[in-house]
């Protein structure tokens, strides 16, 4: 079965509004205008509106009589970051961009939400969720944590990422992890400073801090067992202020990036580990500060069955990848499926423009996947919640 006409239809109804959103970013728990938009759609379409989960966060409710509930989660979120696209819907925000396809995964729900209001053709509730700041700051956490399974009860949970190089009208799905765990690491390092040029009489942070960075990569090749995926990033290394004055400290981080709760629980003892036996090895001290941000997104084995199924009926089962590689990227959903069963899907978005990526600075949704997006939604809902069930 492919896109749903009537979603077809409204096609250039979706585009505006996905345009609109990308025409206005808002970064974490700053979506004022965005959740407004949302609210203002939904109340249009006759949906029951409740506002304030997470601050900015939006969960429209649609009843078609007695039956199960399903949630379906979409992030309203923006990124800091100063597009260099030049057309017509460009970001109006200096310094804030829609460079990863919130903007779109907004517009497919509300297109999904318009037509089930339409048709109400499902039995039971429908929870349109629809979450701030999933960019770093964990919207979604913060959702649960506000009671969002409380007050709005759910069988499972559901959500979707578009997928810049995976090709138009495909969908990835499997049990099991889709994304990584995502933590972050700080590292200082002290030593002495002294003159540039009589480096014997201090210890220099500099090298120690570089020495650091290189044995770091042994919690990957050496520490973890090599059928673990791990990454261990140094991002930053930040010390000095002129040429010729070794300084006292330099401040190295980055993130780590896990699927097993066993590898991410042995990360931070073995950054510690080597940060302070490398430091203790020339005189100096290394101080760690780790902070886990996000858990690894993983799928339930029935969630994804349905939600492999659905993709079937509206790309073919032949453009369903039931083995996607799981991504070193994470996602805030992870929270969600922590407290529900569910399922996280990608969508195909085309090669994107010269091949750019997400986060990427000349990056936009392919307006092309919205029917396809919302035309997923709806089906799930329908197969999930389906008459008579």
């Amino acid at each position: 079965m492919p896109v749903i006409n009537r979603i077809a239809d409204f096609h250039d109804d979706m585009t505006a509004w996905r345009r609109d959103i990308h025409q206005h970013p808002e970064t974490a728990f700053e979506e004022h205008r965005t959740s407004d938009t949302v609210a203002r759609r939904l109340e249009e379409f006759g949906i029951e509106v409740h506002r304030g989960l997470a601050g900015t966060g939006v969960v429209g409710i649609l009843r078609s009589g007695e039956g199960p509930s399903i949630g379906l989660r979409a992030d309203m979120d923006a990124l800091h970051l100063d597009e260099l696209n030049e057309f017509d819907h460009k970001s109006v925000n200096d310094g804030r961009m829609h460079a990863c396809g919130h903007d779109g995964h907004t517009t497919m729900l509300l297109g999904a939400a318009r037509y089930l209001a339409e048709t109400g053709n499902f039995q039971g509730t429908v929870h349109f969720i629809f979450q701030p700041a999933e960019e770093n700051e964990a919207g979604g956490r913060v959702m649960v944590e506000d009671g969002l399974f409380e007050k709005f009860p759910v069988e499972a949970v559901y959500g979707m990422h578009n997928w810049p190089g995976q090709s138009v009208g495909t969908i990835a799905v499997s049990e099991g992890p889709m994304m990584a765990a995502f933590d972050l690491f700080e590292l200082t390092v002290t030593g002495r400073g002294a003159h540039g040029a009589m480096p014997h009489l201090g210890i220099d942070p500099v090298v120690v801090g570089a020495e650091i960075v290189g044995a770091l990569q042994t919690i990957a090749s050496r520490v973890t067992d090599a059928q673990d995926a791990i990454v261990v990033t140094v991002t930053k290394f930040h010390g000095g202020d002129t040429w010729n004055v070794i300084p006292d400290q330099v401040v190295l981080g980055g993130t780590t990036r896990s699927f097993r709760p066993q590898v991410q629980d042995a990360i931070e003892p073995a950054i510690r580990r080597i940060a302070e036996g490398v430091a203790a090895a020339h005189g100096a001290t290394a101080e760690l500060r780790y902070e886990r941000r996000y858990p690894p997104t993983v799928n339930n084995a029935r969630e994804a069955e349905i939600a492999a199924n659905v993709a079937a009926e509206i790309v073919g089962e032949t453009n369903v990848d039931h083995h996607p590689v799981p991504s070193m990227g994470s996602e805030d959903f992870s929270f969600m499926l922590q407290e529900r069963p569910g399922c996280y899907v990608w969508l195909g978005n085309g090669p994107g423009k010269a091949g750019c990526m997400l986060h990427n600075p000349n990056y936009d949704f392919n307006d092309e996947i919205l029917p396809i997006g919302a035309s997923y939604w709806v089906r799930l809902v329908e197969n999930v919640l389906s008459q008579g069930a």
